[in-house]
């Protein structure tokens, strides 16, 4: 029997599983005579470092100005699988840590794709999708809209993501080896809440007396099973925001899943050869690596702060670039005939979750915020969603990665039903500004309605419980405000066409048909189907996170309340139908074997970015201070326990000047024996995190503060912290150095 994935529609309102169970049965009728024989398929994993430049760059995903890129709380990855029948067709699937897929990184990764491979892997077969965290650096888009609050195309931030995309599909592809996939299914029914609850109210009682809740509570699992070394990796989707990290968060994350990711692969490392579950967590609920080397133990705690002190701080020094990825925990740790455990936590229709799972609280009163507006006595700054950990926020990230975590383990572990029968795809582009949309009719036949060129509601501007907007705006907003359609008309003033095609939405941007200096936003979007056997994965864009961009897809009646999903259901009431015609057709092109036209093409707008981005000029520190010096450092003859913090700082210069990509910003080492340090925890890690400062916005002078929080299962032992990072010369020389702090002893 078939089974149907809308995996990487982020937006869709859940009114549309009534899409997905539509095109299930269609595929259920078609394949409910085929007996499937045994099939082998070719599988690999990869993955890569796509942090990106930690410092200046503001965040993708709340759009506000403020919140810059000042540290990195964890690492970001691109994560690949590759499924091929062994003379047959393949797909390619790349889980982001980032916002959102782009269009133009697509379009970039297709092209060194074809120059390596030829057409192995094109737009037809590979799909590239965001998890939605709120804290990855910005400026990687090519529309103006989703490049204002970045000043313009921040080319770090492009580059980085395609090259680990590319790098992590070569390595995907140089794994490819013959396995098995097993696919598991269940609910987690306490990692996201609705955030719209009346706009969801809005659909037909019919409808909704479909479904349990008022979100998608379920996640399904691909568990990938080399056939010589075993399991390699597990693929997962769930829908939950990635808002836990708070809009003033500067440090780059990849929020509650790019957690769970984390702790999924260090639980696989750590307990592989386990079979029960109720051991293999640490008592702070976070797996880790463990280094393959046993260090001395010490029974002494006498001795432990003799060994510490004769390891003192020393002066920053110069170091090769090469240095911090040697160093690092988990490179130090790989098997280098073995490949590395890949577990992806992807996004699916999220579109109104919030994983703020106590619910909207105004900051004034504390009391619930306004059911229908999400306001607070009519301001929509004051009314905030609440994570499990609250006033936590990085509490709140570990809590709902944690529970995605858990039930990704127990779907792995539990997994038995193998996929079996053919790889397959369709693919093609749709000009979503003037799509003709075919509606039956109450009593009988069918009209036919168009969708609009793209435009931003009233609504859109209030933000959510999640991040909340400015000014004056709030959600629901169904008529505009006179002052602000001012505003709006000195950039776009939207004829009687565009307004009546958008109602109810009162039109705040107008962004379909804004085109100076180059397009504000999309207008060709892709859509595709991917299969594995009986699993089919639609790759959505409205959520945006896939291949590209397109913001929201909300049922029509939650359109006409105009909440923030509404309001950013960029192609009118019609659009959410016009997916499910235009899948329509796709997947009866699947099941028939029938092609699919291309259609138009999107543009490549590379050459038309505008950044604004003050680059680094230089770095500086104050006289007889070098790059890597402690500015602030452990207390002399100083002993920590399990649970407390270690706060070192150093003299710095910007993480611009290298992005440390697959290295590391910051290093916890233990001692072994008496002079031979071993890596123990660094940037991948959740305990550590590093920040970036400057005292001015145009200081040359920086620090670098790293924060170790002891986790429970640190070994006792002597240990130190260490610090990586380039200077930049005002002759633009790129220098790397390294510092260390005095040792210290963790009893």
């Amino acid at each position: 029997m078939m089974e149907l994935l809308g995996s990487i529609g982020c937006y869709f309102q859940i009114p549309l599983r009534t899409m997905w169970l539509w095109i299930m049965l269609l595929l259920v009728l078609q394949y409910s005579k085929t007996v499937f024989s045994d099939s082998n398929y070719l599988i690999g994993l990869g993955s890569y470092d796509i942090t990106g430049p930690a410092a200046d760059v503001n965040m993708m995903g709340y759009a506000n100005t403020e919140q810059i890129a000042s540290g990195i709380h964890f690492r970001l990855r691109a994560r690949s699988f590759i499924v091929a029948e062994p003379q047959g067709k393949r797909v390619v699937f790349v889980n982001l840590d980032a916002c959102m897929a782009s269009q133009l990184v697509t379009i970039k990764v297709l092209e060194r794709l074809k120059a390596r491979y030829g057409d192995l892997y094109t737009e037809q077969n590979v799909a590239i999708s965001g998890i939605h965290t709120h804290a990855g650096p910005g400026g990687y888009l090519q529309y103006v809209v989703y490049l204002v609050t970045s000043l313009g195309f921040v080319r770090q931030s492009f580059d980085v993501l395609v090259d680990g995309i590319e790098k992590s599909i070569v390595q995907a592809h140089e794994n490819l080896r013959p396995g098995s996939i097993f696919v598991n299914k269940g609910e987690l029914l306490d990692a996201g809440v609705n955030r719209s609850p009346s706009a969801y109210l809005n659909n037909p009682a019919s409808e909704r007396s479909k479904y349990k809740y008022d979100v998608d509570k379920e996640m399904t699992l691909l568990k990938f099973v080399d056939d010589q070394w075993g399991p390699v990796g597990s693929f997962n989707w769930f829908a939950t925001h990635g808002t836990s990290m708070s809009r003033t968060n500067g440090l780059i994350s990849g929020d509650n899943k790019g957690a769970a990711a984390r702790f999924m692969e260090d639980w696989f490392e750590q307990n592989n050869t386990k079979s029960s579950f109720s051991n293999e967590l640490e008592t702070d609920g976070i797996p880790r690596r463990v280094s393959n080397i046993i260090p001395n133990v010490h029974n002494n705690h006498h001795e432990l702060l003799e060994l510490a002190a004769s390891f003192q701080s020393s002066h920053g020094r110069p170091a090769t670039k090469i240095l911090s990825v040697a160093r690092r925990v988990r490179s130090a740790l790989r098997q280098a005939d073995k490949p590395g455990f890949v577990s992806a936590f992807c996004q699916t229709n999220c579109g109104d979750v919030s994983p703020n799972v106590l619910g909207a609280f105004c900051t004034d009163t504390g009391l619930p915020c306004d059911f229908n507006h999400s306001t607070c006595g009519g301001k929509n700054e004051l009314c905030y969603g609440r994570g499990p950990g609250y006033p936590d926020e990085f509490e709140s990230t570990r809590i709902i990665g944690d529970r995605q975590f858990r039930k990704a383990v127990d779907l792995f572990n539990k997994a038995s039903e193998q996929l079996k029968g053919k790889v397959d795809y369709r693919h093609t582009y749709l000009d979503f500004s003037q799509l003709n949309v075919t509606l039956p009719k109450q009593g009988g036949g069918s009209e036919v309605v168009k969708t609009c060129p793209a435009a931003m509601g009233f609504g859109f501007a209030a933000g959510t419980t999640d991040g909340p907007g400015a000014f004056d705006f709030k959600q629901g907003d169904d008529k505009g405000n006179p002052f602000w359609k001012l505003v709006r008309n000195l950039l776009k003033t939207p004829d009687k066409k565009q307004v009546d095609c958008q109602s109810p939405k009162p039109i705040l941007l107008d962004t379909g048909e804004m085109k100076q200096p180059y397009d504000w936003a999309p207008s060709i979007l892709p859509i595709q189907i991917l299969r594995i056997g009986q699993l089919v994965i639609l790759s959505v864009p409205g959520a945006g996170l896939t291949n590209t961009y397109s913001q929201y897809v909300a049922t029509f009646e939650e359109y006409e309340v105009q909440r923030y999903e509404g309001a950013s259901t960029l192609y009118g009431p019609h659009t959410l139908s016009a997916y499910i015609q235009e899948f329509q057709k796709l997947a009866n092109a699947l099941i028939k074997g029938q092609s699919v036209e291309t259609g138009p093409q999107p543009p490549d707008l590379l050459n038309k970015q505008i950044s604004l981005l003050t680059p680094v000029v230089m770095d500086s520190t104050p006289a007889g201070v070098n790059f890597g010096d402690v500015s602030s450092d452990v207390p002399a003859n100083s002993t920590f326990k399990r649970g407390s913090t270690v706060t070192v700082v150093f003299w710095s210069a910007c993480p611009r000047n290298d992005l440390m990509t697959e290295g590391t910003f910051s290093l916890v080492e233990i001692l072994q024996g008496k002079d031979t340090w071993v890596p123990m925890y660094d940037d991948d890690d959740w305990c550590l995190r590093f920040k970036w400062s400057r005292p001015s916005k145009l200081s040359p002078r920086s620090k670098a503060t790293i924060e170790w929080t002891i986790p429970q299962s640190a070994s006792p032992g002597v240990y130190r912290i260490r610090h990586f990072g380039a200077s930049k010369g005002l002759m633009s020389s790129i220098r790397h150095f390294t510092g260390t702090s005095s040792a210290f002893v963790v009893a």
